[in-house]
């Protein structure tokens, strides 16, 4: 899953960051509204967690064109206007969910959780494909019955693998989903996450590499 967090409050935006990317979440942080369409602009986010009152241009704007654009990133609003009226006022522009600051961290998470899964086609919440096992909801890995420990760098590459279904998945699109904006894509980075993910899942080997393509299980 891949999250941009709109969040002016720099302290917040890094802590909601750094909890959200344990969870292998790709993260992207913005501190204004422009820099927030900038980002939205270019890249495919599943979900924003987007502060209302950024600066810059507002978050009811970048909601709201959001909305016009028929975008499928979904909106989390962030914000300390915590009244009915401001909730009804914030869900009409376009926002999926609205959470009041402040807020407890495991809400917040599993209200990304839930808005991440909406973005995407439905799948299973267990993944299987030869013989390795992704459980999704509770981050639970097995190869043939055995546990496999993974960082939450290697379980999102993983995810993208078997969500692929067979198909092969480009380093470039690896990097897109499971790394933020500030991956080189001229550095090693996936070759590296994939040789410690084939190490962990052993032998034989299960990921395929398609020269010149990217890789596939």
């Amino acid at each position: 899953m891949r999250v941009l967090v709109a969040e002016d409050e720099v302290v917040l935006a890094e802590l909601v960051a750094s909890g959200l990317r344990a969870e292998a979440m790709a993260v992207d942080v913005v501190h204004d509204g422009l820099d927030a369409q900038e980002r939205l602009a270019v890249h495919d986010y599943d979900v924003l967690v987007l502060d209302r009152d950024l600066p810059g241009r507002h978050g009811d704007d970048v909601c709201a064109e959001l909305a016009t654009q028929g975008s499928r990133t979904k909106v989390l609003m962030l914000t300390a206007a915590g009244s009915l009226e401001d909730k009804v006022d914030g869900l009409q522009l376009g926002a999926d969910d609205y959470l009041t600051k402040p807020f407890e961290y495991p809400e917040l998470l599993a209200r990304v959780q839930a808005l991440g899964r909406r973005s995407q086609p439905a799948l299973p919440p267990v993944l299987t494909r030869n013989g390795v096992r992704l459980d999704v909801a509770n981050r639970l890995v097995s190869r043939d019955g055995r546990r496999v420990d993974l960082s939450p760098k290697e379980f999102a590459v993983l995810s993208v693998l078997l969500r692929a279904q067979g198909a092969v998945v480009s380093s470039e699109r690896l990097l897109e989903l499971a790394w933020d904006e500030h991956a080189d894509p001229f550095t090693n980075a996936v070759r590296v996450a994939m040789s410690k993910l084939r190490a962990k899942l052993g032998e034989p080997p299960v990921i395929e590499t398609v020269p010149g393509a990217g890789y596939r299980i």
